[in-house]
Parts: C-alpha cells; sequence; structure tokens
C-alpha cells in the first residue's frame, strides 16, 4: 500500500480519536483536532467557492473567450492580470460559455468594497457591500421560504375530507384516514397558536391535541437529524475499525494507546499536584520568625 494511503488513515484517525477524548473532557488532542477542522474546512470552502463561483461566473463573465480582443480597455486590463496569474486569467479569455456582462463591475466592486473592513481606516465602505448582500439574500430567501413552506404546505393541507372514493386506511397512499388526521391536526396546531382567547372548553381541548401534533412533529424531525448524526458516528467507526488491520500498522490501536496514554499520564500528574501541594514559603518563614 501507498504511503501517502497509510499517513492518511494515521491522520484520520489521529483526529478522530481526539475528537472523541472530549468525552473525557477538553484537552489539547481535541483542540488541534478541531483547530485543523475549522482551518481547512475554512480553506477549502474559499478555495471551492473562489474556483467554482468567483472565476467562472465573476471574471468569466467580465473577461469571455468568445469577445476576445486585445486592442479593447477591457482585454488591456484583462493582459495585465493574466501576466500575474495565468492559472486565474488564462491566455485568450476565460472560456466557460458565457457572453460579456459588463454590468458584473458592480458586484466586483462591492466586493472589494467588503475586503475594505481589513483596513480599519476604510472599513466604513465594507457597510455598502454588507448591505446589498444581506438585503438580496433576505429576499431571496423570504420568496424561496414563502413559496416552499407557506404555500407548499397550504397546498399539503387542502385535502378532500370528503372524498370517499379514497381507501379507509393507507399508510403511504391517500386515504380517507390520512385526510381526516391532516385536517384535525392543521386546525389544533393552529389554535394553539391563537392566544385573543383563553384556552378554556373546546378551545383548550383543541390547542391541547394541537400540542401533542406538534410535539409528534418535532420529535420526528429530531429524530431524522440524530439519525443522521449516527450515520456519520458509524462512518467514523467503520473507518477506525479499517485502520485496524495490518496494512495500515494498526493504526487506530496505536493511536488509541497514544491519547490513552498521555491523557492518562496527565491525569495522574495532576491528581498527584492537587494531593500534595507545594509549601509557602513565605508563610513557613514567618512562622519560624
Amino acid at each position: 500500500m501507498e504511503f501517502s494511503s497509510i499517513l492518511g488513515a494515521w491522520v484520520a484517525s489521529f483526529l478522530t480519536i481526539g475528537i472523541f477524548s472530549y468525552l473525557y473532557k477538553d484537552n489539547p488532542f481535541y483542540k488541534i483536532a478541531e483547530h485543523l477542522f475549522v482551518g481547512v474546512s475554512a480553506g477549502y470552502l474559499l478555495s471551492l467557492g473562489f474556483w467554482t463561483q468567483l472565476q467562472p461566473n465573476l471574471f468569466g463573465r467580465l473577461f469571455p473567450a468568445k469577445h476576445y480582443d486585445p486592442d479593447t480597455l477591457t482585454y488591456s486590463i484583462y493582459n495585465i492580470l493574466s501576466f500575474f496569474s495565468t492559472s486565474i486569467f488564462p491566455e485568450g479569455g476565460i472560456d466557460k460559455g458565457h457572453d460579456q456582462h459588463l454590468i458584473y463591475v458592480i458586484p466586483l466592486i462591492l466586493g472589494i468594497m467588503m475586503l475594505m473592513s481589513l483596513i480599519p481606516s476604510f472599513s466604513w465602505m465594507a457597510r455598502w457591500g454588507i448591505a446589498y448582500v444581506v438585503g438580496m439574500a433576505a429576499g431571496l430567501k423570504a420568496y424561496g421560504y414563502l413559496n416552499s413552506n407557506v404555500i407548499g404546505q397550504i397546498k399539503g393541507t387542502a385535502v378532500n375530507i370528503f372524498d370517499f372514493s379514497l381507501p379507509i386506511f393507507s399508510l403511504s397512499s391517500p386515504s380517507v384516514f390520512n385526510n381526516l388526521l391532516i385536517f384535525i391536526g392543521t386546525i389544533c396546531g393552529l389554535l394553539y397558536f391563537y392566544f385573543s382567547k383563553e384556552h378554556k372548553g373546546m378551545l383548550g381541548k383543541a390547542s391541547k391535541i394541537g400540542i401533542y401534533f406538534l410535539m409528534i412533529s418535532f420529535g420526528a424531525s429530531f429524530g431524522f437529524a440524530v439519525m443522521g448524526r449516527i450515520s456519520l458516528l458509524i462512518g467514523r467507526f467503520t473507518d477506525l475499525i479499517l485502520f485496524s488491520g495490518s496494512d495500515y500498522h494498526y493504526a487506530t490501536y496505536w493511536v488509541l494507546v497514544l491519547i490513552v496514554g498521555i491523557l492518562g499520564y496527565a491525569a495522574f500528574k495532576e491528581q498527584k499536584n492537587e494531593g500534595f501541594p507545594e509549601p509557602n514559603i513565605l508563610s513557613s518563614s514567618n512562622e519560624e520568625e
């Protein structure tokens, strides 16, 4: 087996067991794994975002290869940029299938203004870029949430409870029982959030039924999230079992013994220091006087 694969197995075992060591207490192994994970993730996402979004979608529309003309001012600037980095600005323009849209100079300027937050004297310029991004993101998210969650939920609850051509009961397909359950759950769930009247009598009973439906929904959502995390945990255990074989020179066992041994020794030294405090030299000298 190649050395790179073996080294990767050792690193993966160390990072996985280092994260699990937090179950004992916060320790340097956990901090190393945490900082590496955050740093590598930030660098990877930054690189991925640049080469999949910024370079092809921004620069690819400002300097497309199909409109390349070295005599124009735009591509004269591009040739200067290409002199410094041919990987970002290849010769002849960026061939991503885009047409030239000089209006993309506006987001380029806003992006540069956001970077000005790194310079205290020009940090006020970042407000324009941040305001634009936050405003656009809020508008797009609001539309997407309204279309998918609100309108989609309304359409999903608009069932015909009097359609007796459906079967009485079915687990997955539409049925009379499922339609009644959706109708009762929706009405009772909405009545729970009706606070203009005290929840007594029929309103109180209906809101209590709504609580049951809400708890079942929240429990199912939480169970789904936990199930996803459990699948990740199973994947890590599968890798640890794989890396414990002779092909990887028993990486899991050696890393586990190393981390447990160092943490055990540190705990022993800490307990020993707590059991035998150092004498106070000043107090002893005062007593002798």
